[in-house]
């Protein structure tokens, strides 16, 4: 398999992971709608289920499956100057974007480190493992930033390195 083929394969996985916690949120959420107003008697875990789930589909979906082409921007500052402008707004925010989250890794990192102490009220989940899904999103952030820098640097067409960083 090319790397192009194992790059699709990747992402249609991610896909996957992303539509599984979708479907357990949804599953949990449902639960917790029969037995509180079906059975009145609530469960307290199906709450935990959702919010965990719905931080990791977020930030998963954030890091894997949504593309650059995805996401609503207010650009019409951007589409309103030269080719050569646009070139350097988008060199400048992929530079700033990407020294900014790899600057505040080691913290971030430290800081989920921190929460291997705790726990999760009702199913007993560390933290730590919670909120690492927040530096598999940094990670993914600044790697898709260096990307995007690289190709821009070497004369890559603007709207084509947002298709770079997400292929």
């Amino acid at each position: 398999m090319s790397a192009r083929g194992w790059i699709v394969w990747l992402r249609a996985r991610a896909d996957d992971v992303a539509a599984a916690l979708l479907a357990a949120m949804f599953i949990a959420f449902l639960l917790q709608i029969v037995t509180r107003y079906v059975f009145n008697n609530p469960l307290g875990w199906t709450q935990e289920v959702c919010v965990t789930t719905w931080l990791w589909l977020v930030f998963w979906g954030s890091a894997f499956s949504v593309r650059d082409r995805d996401e609503v921007r207010f650009d019409l500052l951007y589409h309103s100057v030269s080719a050569g402008m646009r070139r350097k707004f988008a060199l400048v925010s992929a530079v700033a974007l990407t020294a900014g989250f790899a600057a505040s890794f080691p913290a971030s990192l430290d800081y989920i480190m921190f929460y291997k102490i705790k726990k999760s009220a009702m199913l007993g989940i560390r933290l730590d493992v919670v909120f690492s899904v927040y530096a598999i999103f940094a990670l993914a952030v600044i790697i898709r930033g260096v990307l995007q820098v690289v190709h821009i640097l070497r004369g890559g067409a603007i709207e084509e390195a947002a298709e770079a960083r997400d292929a």
